[in-house]
């Protein structure tokens, strides 16, 4: 029997009708701007994000980075949760890249306050590095999947906006946001310069990721793309696995959703595990485990056939995705009450 994979929504592998239009896709030489796959897929983004252009590129962290790369100059310093992607899973690429100082909120879950912003906000003085960009994440990854409260980011982005600081999102999972809150992508990306979307973990895509602001800001990016490898050729095979997920799996994710709230429901009721379900409000769930180790209770699981990501020593996590489907998590929670009543014989 095949293992159950809740490492994360990455795993996803393109569906057969996504294999024929990447098959089928019409391309060109996208550095020479004649891909008419990719110019579509750069245009669709824009306009579900309400932006006035788009770049697409191989990765998040890319697009991430080209972000940060874009909005700021070397020694300048950039303003985040503690527990962002871009400072925790980047590889360091903030200070390698954009030579950016990052300053660190110890957000809840994800989540801070302008308030909380507005008090690390420095005076202009020479001893201190200029402030020039604040990062969101929304959903966030570390924080179990947390979707922003709409009204905290519009208070966010009046600050910003106040002090002359660009905004930018990291919404890799920005398509889950949406489905859950039922809101448009637009409403979600409207009080940011720029937003970072991902087509390789809930939408199913192989691989790519977009970034989207103004014509000139991405006109800018798209210099450092070039510089940091990111320029492509004939993307349009790729670009358009990315549309057809686009067009055909942002409404499905509502299942990873339903999925993720069942895991989670059932592993509540688990003894040794200690999860809110009411916590999960999209496609992760992080449980905290009371009596092994994390880490060897995901090795039991694993050599169960269960395949779950630990996040620190006594938490996992486990992501649903198009690569789980719904009959799949009762036979994971039946795996993990097994594995636990082994351990703790």
């Amino acid at each position: 029997m095949m293992p159950i994979d809740l490492r994360s929504d990455t795993i996803t592998r393109p569906t057969p009708a996504m294999r024929e239009a990447m098959a089928a896709a019409e391309v060109g030489d996208d550095m020479f701007g004649e891909d008419p796959t990719v110019a579509k897929l750069e245009a669709r983004v824009a306009e579900l994000l309400g932006k006035e252009a788009a770049m697409f590129a191989p990765s998040g962290t890319m697009v991430n980075q080209l972000a940060l790369r874009a909005h700021t100059e070397p020694g300048d310093e950039v303003i985040l949760d503690g527990n962002a992607h871009i400072y925790y899973y980047e590889g360091g690429a903030p200070a390698a890249l954009a030579g950016v100082m990052c300053r660190c909120l110890p957000g809840v879950r994800g989540i801070f306050t302008a308030a909380d912003l507005e008090a690390v906000l420095r005076p202009t003085d020479q001893h201190f590095p200029p402030t020039k960009l604040v990062c969101l994440e929304n959903t966030h990854n570390r924080g179990g999947g947390k979707i922003w409260p709409q009204e905290l980011v519009r208070e966010i982005g009046t600050l910003t906006r106040e002090r002359g600081i660009r905004l930018h999102l990291d919404g890799a999972r920005l398509w889950n946001a949406a489905v859950a809150r039922g809101v448009s992508e637009r409403e979600l990306a409207a009080e940011f310069d720029s937003v970072a979307v991902c087509f390789s973990k809930g939408l199913g895509a192989p691989v790519g990721s977009a970034l989207c602001g103004s014509g000139e800001f991405i006109q800018r990016a798209r210099r450092f793309r070039k510089m940091f490898g990111g320029g492509m050729r004939q993307a349009g095979i790729i670009a358009a696995g990315a549309l057809h997920a686009l067009e055909h799996h942002r409404e499905r994710l509502a299942e990873d959703h339903a999925n993720a709230r069942a895991l989670a429901d059932g592993l509540s009721a688990l003894p040794g595990i200690e999860l809110d379900p009411a916590a999960v409000e999209t496609n992760i769930v992080i449980a905290r485990v009371t009596t092994v180790p994390a880490d060897r209770l995901a090795r039991e699981l694993d050599e169960a056939g269960l395949r779950v990501f630990t996040t620190g020593p006594d938490t996992i996590r486990a992501v649903t995705s198009l690569a789980v489907p719904a009959g799949e998590i009762q036979r994971a929670l039946g795996v993990f009450e097994r594995t636990l009543s082994k351990l703790s014989s």
